[in-house]
């Protein structure tokens, strides 16, 4: 009775420690304030720049997690030790955080100016067109 319920306590700290995938992490808050000011073509620029680092961000904690839920199944499986391996969220998680929270300021910013600029969301599921 106690083994399973220390097996039970191990496993579920074993899944608290993974790294989040990136469409799991909700954006942190950044005002618009900060970008209001700014013409079309310089929200364009910022829009193009914090894009390119959120691409770079959430590419690198998608290999986290990645990596952190192989430490966990082989951990489970074969070799407990491994899932000392996993490390969980951290600072690149803080920063798809904040960048996603940037880009959202971005958008409000825009739609107060009437720039038009729209970011996509990746974890949307594409609508099918009719024929």
């Amino acid at each position: 009775m106690k083994k399973s319920i220390a097996i039970t306590v191990a496993i579920a700290a074993a899944f608290s420690s993974c790294a989040s995938k990136p469409s799991e992490i909700e954006a942190a808050y950044v005002s618009p304030a900060l970008y209001e000011s700014l013409s079309c073509d310089r929200l364009r620029e910022e829009a193009t720049a914090v894009s390119a680092r959120a691409i770079a961000a959430s590419g690198a904690q998608q290999k986290k997690a990645d990596n952190d839920a192989v430490a966990v199944g082989v951990g489970l499986v074969i070799f407990w030790p491994a899932l000392f391996f996993a490390k969980g969220d951290g600072a690149s998680a803080a920063e798809v955080a904040r960048l996603k929270g940037e880009m959202k300021a971005i958008e409000m910013a825009s739609i107060k100016n009437n720039c038009g600029i729209r970011f996509e969301d990746p974890s949307a599921q594409p609508t099918k067109k009719k024929v």
